[in-house]
């Protein structure tokens, strides 16, 4: 018999299934706490990243990265679906990162058409001024 408490006594049965029910506990709490919540405002910001750049037609000038940020996207999904969440919060945001960078590069790209343009259009009326007066500035 097995004292856990002074003045009680415990048969053996009632010591056997103490230890059975002590040593479940012990294995399946720390498989419910192990699991991590999904990245949901992650992949939330992601998706967010990549809808913007679509809207403003980023597919365009930077395609690449934007095909990336999409890829990363899904294999993010595809982690959380087999429980692997800090892999799936990587992969959001590194999605994010991609998408934000597409439309960085598009930007880029629009300033430099506009910049152009606008170059030709002083040098355009560079040459106006000059035939206009016969001399060069």
């Amino acid at each position: 018999m097995l004292k856990l408490i002074p003045g009680t006594k415990l048969k053996t049965t009632q010591t056997a299934l103490l230890l059975i029910l002590g040593g479940t506990l012990l294995f399946t709490l720390p498989a419910c706490s192990s699991t991590p919540m999904p990245p949901t405002q992650n992949l939330q910001a992601a998706e967010l990243a990549i809808t913007k750049a679509e809207q403003a037609r980023v597919a365009d000038y930077a395609s690449v990265e934007l095909n990336q940020a999409r890829e990363k996207l899904a294999a993010a999904h595809t982690a959380v679906h087999n429980e692997k969440m800090e892999q799936a919060r990587q992969l959001a945001d590194e999605s994010r990162v991609s998408a934000e960078l597409a439309s960085a590069k598009a930007e880029v790209v629009k300033a430099k058409a506009v910049n152009d343009e606008m170059q030709k259009s002083i040098d355009t009326l560079k040459q106006e001024m000059q035939r206009n007066t016969g001399t060069v500035q």
